[in-house]
């Protein structure tokens, strides 16, 4: 299926009406869909397609074996007779010459780390081609996409060399949650929202993963058979997308451990490790969030319009999350077919890492919560989770979501609860007291659920806003 990526499709097919050859970067998690995406703007543009994508690594792969690649996949694209090449410029030269005509040509290089990183000097070369040769054909779309973020960031995107030759540069999001009900297609009119929201907290937005769930099975099937069988695709998938990009990396691995729980500083982090908040932590965590494990919670202090003293980190994969806690834990026994359980509930610790799932949910839906909420076209200086630690005179605070304007805040509690009681109104008026506004400002409450929530919840009126998970999926 292809779904929710109609805004994306748009800004490729813009391209055309330049008359200059266009460069574009495409980032992303695994499974996101960037080579769906690429494809099927192909597809749709009716133009002459050359894709060509890297080989994965593995402790026998090589330069010489990438070019080799490189050179027999441009082959097999153009119908054209294999050239030997031993070096990149010498390949690019082979697809340059695959590059004439009047029709328009799209050229995808896809995983490009994987491609250029046994090469030192790689998008040197690349730049050199792009410069000399492949931007001087006026009716060409060159695509670069990859997994490893970090990679892509560091070579191409902060890279000197390809300053002012970018025409766009595209990050790949999860779904949003209104498009990924169509996965369950025909039957989802018939299936209730909490086995949608329960599949959804296990895969979150990722067209792949979605792509596996058979929607005649009940969410607690579709989960056991994805998730719990020595065969299941989300049984073995973190191990594959893991490794493809980070390798061995133990630091790292230890870093998503770490947050499955909730969010930290650097200094938290460094101080669970025993070790001294240096850079190779911030690093790693750099790499972890370009490689979309992990989001960084920055936003505004509230009180002084400044950025946050500490930035936050937060897992915001939720199969990743889903994998660390319930599937890792019992590898030896899935793999051995052995595992069992009944219902999702009763798996030890569900709902309270059901509640992180959720929020994630709803953080990584920012866009259609703020249009929810009145936001439209409003200017938003800052939308984050805000913590404030504990002071000599102060207390703490901690808040799911602060969302600032020039003139009010609003803070959003995100609950996920069978049944919510009036107990949450005294809960959020806390935190409001404890928040500090500058003077003038004005604090608007929101609830986002997903549950039930009590009459007098409504009949008290306490809430700016109250925002049931169905708004969501509208």
């Amino acid at each position: 299926m292809f779904v929710g990526r109609e805004y994306y499709l748009e800004r490729l097919e813009a391209l055309w009406r330049k008359s200059v050859a266009s460069l574009v970067v495409i980032s992303g998690r695994r499974r996101i869909g960037k080579s769906t995406l690429v494809e099927v703007f192909a597809e749709s543009s009716k133009c002459s397609f050359i894709e060509i994508e890297g080989l994965a690594p593995d402790k026998y792969m090589t330069n010489e074996k990438q070019i080799e690649n490189f050179c027999a996949s441009l082959a097999r694209a153009t119908g054209s007779p294999e050239v030997k090449a031993d070096s990149w410029p010498k390949a690019f030269d082979a697809l340059n010459a695959a590059l004439g005509g009047r029709d328009r040509k799209i050229v995808f290089l896809d995983e490009i780390s994987w491609m250029g990183g046994y090469d030192t000097s790689f998008a040197a070369y690349l730049k050199n081609a792009w410069d000399m040769q492949f931007s001087r054909y006026p009716r060409v779309i060159f695509v670069l996409a990859g997994s490893v973020s970090a990679w892509i960031q560091e070579n191409i995107l902060q890279s000197k060399a390809f300053v002012g030759r970018i025409s766009l540069d595209v990050t790949l999001p999860e779904l949003p949650l209104s498009d990924c009900r169509a996965f369950w297609g025909r039957k989802a009119e018939r299936t209730a929202l909490r086995e949608v929201i329960d599949v959804l907290s296990v895969t979150g937005g990722v067209p792949k993963y979605l792509q596996e769930i058979d929607p005649s099975l009940p969410a607690d099937e579709n989960v056991k058979r994805m998730c719990f069988t020595p065969e299941g695709y989300l049984f073995k998938d973190f191990n594959t997308i893991f490794g493809d990009v980070f390798g061995a990396a133990a630091a790292k691995r230890r870093i998503l451990l770490a947050l499955a729980n909730g969010s930290a500083s650097v200094s938290e982090l460094a101080e669970k490790f025993e070790r001294e908040p240096n850079g190779h932590l911030s690093e790693d965590l750099r790499d972890l969030t370009a490689a979309g494990f992990v989001a960084s919670s920055a936003g505004k202090n509230p009180e002084t319009g400044s950025d946050v003293r500490e930035v936050r980190y937060r897992l915001r994969d939720n199969y990743t999350r889903f994998y660390l806690k319930f599937i890792a834990p019992k590898a030896e026994a899935i793999g051995e077919g052995l595992f069992r359980f009944t219902t999702l509930d009763r798996l030890p610790g569900w709902e309270s890492i059901m509640g992180l799932q959720f929020e994630n949910l709803v953080l990584n839906n920012l866009k259609k919560l703020c249009s929810l909420i009145g936001l439209d076209g409003r200017l938003v200086t800052s939308a984050a989770p805000y913590v404030r630690r504990p002071g000599k005179t102060t207390p703490g605070v901690q808040i799911d979501l602060l969302v600032q304007t020039p003139k009010s805040v609003y803070l959003v509690e995100i609950k996920r609860r069978a049944r919510i009681s009036s107990a949450i109104e005294d809960e959020v008026q806390e935190k409001v007291r404890r928040l500090r506004v500058p003077h003038g400002t004005s604090v608007r409450t929101v609830l986002v659920y997903d549950g039930t929530i009590a009459p007098e919840v409504e009949e008290n009126g306490y809430f700016d806003y109250l925002v049931p998970v169905e708004s969501f999926f509208n």
